[in-house]
């Protein structure tokens, strides 16, 4: 009887809780949970450095190459942002020339949104309004943003206003075209419950078609910020004395191409920076949405 005893008490004194199988045993490792987080990361830079040092190895101890090693690019960016080293008419400039393109790309960016929202949600939702004006968009969307310079700066003439207007209309259309697919998204149940609970007519937009075309519409809005980054050396070749495509074009006329490399590098950062914001925006207020929380 006691040796039945002692074979029923036997399984409680063995571990009670075992490890899933390919669960790691120890989840509660500081050093673990540290290396978790750092694989994202060092991933990420596992391209970049490999990349850094090809450009390295095969640029460096040739005077005569026409692309300069890594170290000659971050002595210019060194002397564009702070000065001291090159003293020549790039020093100390970049601030100035980041700040007038932040401006510009914003600016227009801004406009974008504000004349591509309102137009898509009714081109999506207003038949008479997407027989209207769909057919005349679908036609000048597809023309590059190079071949309105030229009438851009008939327009509007040499300067920053042309400038402007490019990098409007390089974030204008990936705004339009995915605020429409998200407005014709909209399952048609919804419509159908909101005007079951009293809500019918233009209180729909923003009840109802607005919310549900969300997800697509912060998509177009990460596109046209990085198209509006995109166009912004063409926008700053009318005549603009500031800004960073203003520099790539001068340094390219001058044979500075480590000036050129570093403005194509700010620009990169900017733009990468720029989509993040968006990008932490759009994660905040959809957190609803499963693509996108």
């Amino acid at each position: 009887m006691s040796a039945a005893i002692e074979g029923a008490a036997l399984p409680a004194a063995l571990p009670t809780a075992m490890p899933a199988q390919g669960q790691s045993p120890r989840p509660n490792d500081p050093l673990r949970n540290l290396l978790d987080r750092l694989r994202g990361p060092v991933l990420a830079l596992v391209v970049p450095l490999a990349a850094l040092a090809l450009w390295h190895f095969t640029t460096a101890n040739r005077p005569y190459s026409l692309v300069p090693p890594p170290a000659e690019v971050w002595l210019a960016l060194r002397d564009m942002a702070f000065g001291g080293i090159n003293d020549d008419a790039f020093s100390a400039t970049l601030w100035t020339h980041l700040w007038a393109s932040l401006s510009r790309v914003y600016g227009g960016f801004a406009l974008a949104a504000a004349a591509a929202l309102p137009l898509g949600l009714m081109i999506g939702r207003v038949p008479l309004v997407q027989a209207l004006l769909d057919p005349v968009l679908q036609i000048l969307r597809p023309i590059p943003v190079t071949a309105w310079l030229p009438l851009a700066m008939i327009l509007f003439g040499l300067g920053a206003t042309s400038a402007f207007f490019l990098v409007f209309l390089g974030a204008f259309y990936p705004i339009l075209v995915n605020t429409v697919f998200g407005v014709r998204s909209v399952e048609p149940r919804l419509f159908e419950a909101a005007a079951m609970l009293g809500c019918t007519g233009p209180a729909q937009f923003i009840r109802v078609v607005l919310p549900a075309a969300l997800p697509s519409v912060f998509t177009g809005l990460r596109l046209g910020l990085g198209f509006a980054w995109v166009v912004i050396v063409v926008g700053e070749m009318t005549g603009v004395q500031t800004g960073l495509g203003a520099v790539i074009m001068e340094a390219r006329q001058l044979s500075r191409t480590e000036i050129v490399i570093c403005g194509m590098g700010v620009i990169g950062v900017a733009g990468f920076v720029s989509d993040w914001i968006v990008m932490r925006i759009g994660r905040r207020l959809l957190s609803w949405s499963p693509s996108h929380g």
